[in-house]
């Protein structure tokens, strides 16, 4: 008989693996293991990620490790930039490529005024071979080539199409530049990928169970970008590498074999979470178990930026957003409905901790 999860179960698992529910005294690229890297369209993104996560989290050690090279920011799945382990982009952008190829029909194949896209890419390699471009320099040299087209689409053809790293200072807490691509291979060097084809499709789905599960398929292929991933997932179950559960509203739901579920009785105090935090996004009909509807239409904004989330008891109940007040920074908070005097203190505590983090 299949087991069933509750709701407050599930949340609670979710929370405890991408350690939300404690911080941890773990090193960097451990953390951004369990959460198979961090969205960073928004460059501090993933430094508040890190934040919440991590005890006495000192963003200048993630600095090192991108000016080190150990760490990257790059379009990887679902199109978008994430800060990841460079020698887990290296498999992971193979994997990335439908969703890039899908950006570009959905959105640039009409500005291109019939441009090649493989001579575009190709192009736009030999432009960055040996060197880092700014984007403005890669914009102005491929539109000297292909005139009639959208300057700004000939640079995403090229993003999209040639694994590109941003490089720093961009991306760091202490620096501040304009996008400047390098490509992957000159950046981390060459090398071969550790995984492959569907090896490495299961690769990934272990990571995101490992931190994210339970998860239905569906949740698994929103994260992901990727389609048909049913046939793999019940492979992997009739191997006994996966579980089949079943969630509060009968959903069907898969984890790694064997791996702890969190006790629902388990304590979640608040927390401050990273804007485009995927605990909340991209979880497809999943995102249930941390968010209510109506609270998860409250978060969109016109122009498509995330606000930080509030959580209360494990859901998000209001949501964040760092404010500039001269040199200084400062958190603005904004909690959807009347709550208790014990947890508007939590949220005052966590929010002071916040301002401090981000003025040190």
């Amino acid at each position: 008989m299949t087991r069933q999860i509750s709701l407050r179960q599930w949340n609670r698992t979710l929370l405890q693996r991408q350690h939300l529910l404690e911080r941890v005294d773990e090193d960097i690229l451990e953390v951004l293991d369990r959460c198979v890297g961090l969205q960073s369209q928004d460059p501090r993104a993933a430094f508040f990620g890190l934040w919440s996560r991590i005890t006495d989290f000192d963003p200048l050690d993630l600095d090192d490790l991108m000016t080190d090279r150990e760490v990257i920011r790059m379009a990887l799945l679902r199109s978008t930039v994430f800060l990841m382990d460079a020698e887990d982009a290296r498999w992971v952008r193979p994997l990335a490529q439908a969703s890039l190829d899908g950006e570009l029909r959905s959105n640039h194949a009409k500005r291109l005024a019939g441009a090649d896209l493989a001579d575009v890419a190709e192009y736009g390699r030999q432009l960055l071979t040996g060197t880092e471009l700014p984007v403005k320099s890669l914009k102005d040299s491929l539109a000297v080539r292909w005139p009639d087209a959208d300057s700004s689409s000939l640079v995403t053809v090229v993003r999209c199409l040639v694994p590109l790293v941003q490089v720093p200072p961009r991306g760091t807490w202490t620096g501040s530049a304009t996008t400047t691509y390098s490509l992957y291979d000159e950046w981390c060097g060459p090398g071969e990928s550790a995984v492959t084809g569907e090896d490495a499709i299961k690769d990934l789905i272990r990571l995101y169970l490992r931190g994210f599960g339970p998860a239905s398929i569906k949740g698994i292929q929103t994260w992901a970008g990727m389609t048909r991933l049913r046939p793999i997932v019940e492979a992997m179950e009739a191997d006994w590498e996966l579980g089949k559960l079943e969630g509060p509203d009968g959903e069907e739901l898969f984890d790694i074999d064997g791996l702890a579920l969190a006790d629902e009785d388990a304590a979640a105090p608040v927390r401050l979470v990273a804007p485009f935090d995927n605990i909340v996004l991209a979880q497809g009909p999943d995102r249930g178990r941390v968010v209510d509807d109506d609270i998860f239409k409250k978060l969109a904004t016109p122009n498509g930026r995330s606000p930080g989330f509030v959580l209360i008891d494990g859901r998000v109940a209001g949501m964040w957003h760092p404010r500039k007040n001269g040199k200084a920074t400062t958190i603005e908070v904004d909690i959807f409905s009347e709550i208790s005097a014990v947890d508007r203190r939590a949220v005052e505590a966590e929010r002071a901790q916040l301002v401090d983090f981000c003025n040190a």
